[in-house]
C-alpha cells in the first residue's frame, strides 16, 4: 500500500473541502444573480427589484419591473419572468388595460409580477419585453 506524504494529504484535503463547502457558502452569501436581458429596442427597464415576502397570505417572490416606451408611437409591451434555477416563469402585459392598452412614447408603467409559493430568491434569470401590437 502506498503512503501519501503530509502535504499530499493536506493538499486533497484543502481541494476536497473547498469543492464541498464553498460553492454553497457561495449561493448563500448574497452573490449577485445571473441576469439575462432580451428587451425589443422600442423598450427600456428603468426598474427592476426583488423581494420574499407575503401574498394573499402565502410566500410570493414579487417583481416590480418598470418599462419605458423608447419609440416614436404608443405601444404595448409582454413581460416574461423565467426563474431558470426554479423551473417557474411568469408574465404581464404592459400596460394591463386601457382604452387603448398602450403607453405613449417617453412614459414609463410599473408592473408588479408575483410567484406565489416562491420562498427563495432566484440566482438565474432571464428577462423578456417584446412589443405587441396595440
Amino acid at each position: 500500500m502506498r503512503r501519501l506524504s503530509n502535504a499530499s494529504l493536506a493538499a486533497t484535503l484543502v481541494f476536497f473541502v473547498g469543492m464541498v463547502f464553498l460553492p454553497s457558502q457561495a449561493a448563500a452569501g448574497g452573490d449577485e444573480p445571473n441576469i439575462e436581458w432580451q428587451v425589443v429596442p422600442e423598450a427600456e427597464v428603468t426598474q427592476f427589484e426583488y423581494a420574499v415576502g407575503d401574498l394573499k397570505g402565502k410566500p410570493a417572490l414579487t417583481f416590480t419591473v418598470a418599462v419605458k416606451n423608447v419609440a416614436d408611437r404608443a405601444l404595448r409591451y409582454r413581460l416574461n419572468i423565467f426563474l431558470m434555477d426554479m423551473d417557474k416563469a411568469a408574465g404581464h402585459l404592459i400596460p394591463r388595460k386601457g382604452d387603448p392598452p398602450v403607453v405613449q412614447p417617453g412614459e414609463t408603467q410599473t408592473v408588479k409580477v408575483p410567484f406565489i409559493g416562491t420562498e427563495t430568491e432566484s440566482k438565474d434569470m432571464l428577462v423578456v419585453v417584446k412589443t405587441l401590437s396595440p
